[in-house]
């Protein structure tokens, strides 16, 4: 999930940003800081927006840059158990695909690829349904939804799964429409 911050610290302004104004130095300095850091409480930090205020700049013994307290706000990604996520698959391995979703990669491991016996390709680099017949491979654009959240201060892993309706490759989703409607109708001639 997308996020707007406010947020309050201390900004470190290098003496080669002296000469501009003090919210762009103040701005530049934290994009060169802070953006796609990730951090535990607020996810992956994406873009800084805006500085909403710069206090008064203090110098510290041995070091040639200003120190400013600002107040700025920060785009963020984190992404929430049970979000689905429209993401790219990137790269397909023995066990999974992985998937870019915004500013962070997930990975479907390949028992929540699809709700079928699936084999690993590794020569064409995809996975195979064996009833189904559906493949996933390096490109497609897919829905997930996050089952898994670890982030760490240098790593993260996210899990997603695609075994739900509506979810997978996006060619997918209207066979599954159209094999929901196949059953209903088939439950009702059963029925009647």
């Amino acid at each position: 999930m997308y996020k707007l911050i406010t947020i309050e610290d201390v900004v470190r302004v290098l003496p080669s940003k002296l000469g501009m104004p003090i919210k762009s130095s103040v701005k530049q300095s934290l994009q060169e800081q802070l953006e796609g850091v990730m951090d535990k409480e607020i996810g992956v930090i994406v873009a800084v927006t805006n500085v909403r205020s710069v206090g008064e700049g203090k110098l510290l013994p041995g070091d040639g840059s200003i120190h400013y307290v600002a107040t700025f706000d920060v785009l963020a990604y984190y992404p929430m158990m049970y979000e689905i996520v429209s993401g790219e698959v990137i790269d397909i391995t023995e066990f999974g695909a992985f998937v870019r979703m915004g500013p962070l990669d997930g990975l479907v491991h390949i028992s929540q690829v699809m709700d079928d016996f699936v084999s690993y390709d590794g020569k064409n680099s995809m996975f195979l349904g064996k009833d189904s017949k559906r493949t996933i491979k390096e490109g497609d654009s897919v829905k997930a939804r996050v089952i898994t959240v670890s982030l760490g201060k240098n790593d993260y892993k996210i899990g997603l799964t695609m075994r739900q309706s509506g979810l997978g490759v996006l060619e997918w989703v209207p066979i599954k429409k159209a094999d929901a409607k196949e059953t209903k109708e088939q439950e009702m001639k059963n029925s009647g």
